[in-house]
């Protein structure tokens, strides 16, 4: 029997915002215990993002992560702004991020473009960074 669609667009559907609860990540212990929610686990989900190489793992979809290895060597007239770019939309796929401002850049590392940004949430703002080797 070939499934009908007939009449199933026609209905009425409530779309909801699933919560924000996720397992807690111990960064430094490297173990995972508990949960958290909301403002929590979105500086969970902010850190995960800016720490997974974007198409480097199949097990999260193309549009999850950061681009980070082509601004190897490049100069850093090129890699603030395209930084400052891809970590924006980068987190900005998140349906609960906002935008991302007020971003500040340290050079003083040789090789190094170190970025502090504000990333705001619908749970409040987050102060996050990102260091890129150049």
């Amino acid at each position: 029997m070939i499934p009908s669609t007939v009449g199933f667009l026609d209905q009425d559907f409530d779309i909801e915002e699933q919560p924000s609860l996720t397992y807690k990540m111990d960064l430094d212990g490297d173990s995972i215990r508990g949960f958290v929610d909301e403002q929590e686990a979105m500086k969970q989900t902010v850190f995960r993002i800016l720490n997974t190489e974007r198409y480097q793992y199949i097990i999260y979809p193309w549009y999850y992560g950061i681009e980070t290895l082509d601004l190897y060597g490049e100069p850093v007239t090129y890699v603030v702004p395209e930084l400052e770019r891809r970590i924006t939309e980068a987190l900005t796929i998140d349906t609960r991020i906002n935008s991302v401002t007020d971003f500040e850049f340290d050079l003083e590392v040789k090789g190094v473009v170190h970025a502090t940004f504000t990333v705001h949430t619908i749970y409040g703002e987050i102060k996050a960074e990102k260091g890129v080797n150049i």
